[in-house]
């Protein structure tokens, strides 16, 4: 049936895109805020927590590694570890530097902010190796 055809076609499509060498393996991604203080490590803190209700809504388990944080809010960086279908093939994309721009919460005269946060992906890598040498 058609419905069935669509469904093959769509999944032979998602394949295509997570054929990378490691987009089958877990990730881990660091988020670090930028300089601007607590408007910065805000918007740390709301990319970690969109990354944790994305890992969630997808079913993937997310782990906190090391979270530092902000002095009156937010975080200055987080390390998470995100396991799940192809998770790095998902995130990798993620990985490079994040803008905000909005009316700061935290600015009495309601001025506009640009914050920065860095993110970075990596592939949870098998460190299983053997290595033969070789009499000779």
């Amino acid at each position: 049936t058609l419905s069935k055809l669509v469904a093959v076609a769509e999944k032979r499509q998602l394949e295509s895109l997570l054929s990378g060498e490691a987009d089958g393996n877990d990730c881990f991604i660091e988020v670090h805020a930028g300089a601007g203080g607590t408007e910065a490590q805000d918007w740390a803190l709301m990319l970690m927590r969109m990354y944790s209700r994305w890992s969630e809504a997808r079913g993937f388990k997310l782990q906190i590694i090391e979270e530092s944080a902000g002095e009156e809010a937010g975080i200055k960086s987080v390390t998470m570890r995100i396991e799940g279908e192809n998770a790095y093939g998902w995130m990798k994309t993620e990985s490079g530097v994040h803008r905000l721009v909005r009316i700061s919460p935290y600015d009495s005269s309601a001025r506009r902010h640009t914050s920065f946060a860095s993110v970075w992906v990596y592939p949870v890598v098998d460190d299983n190796i053997e290595i033969e040498i070789e009499d000779k």
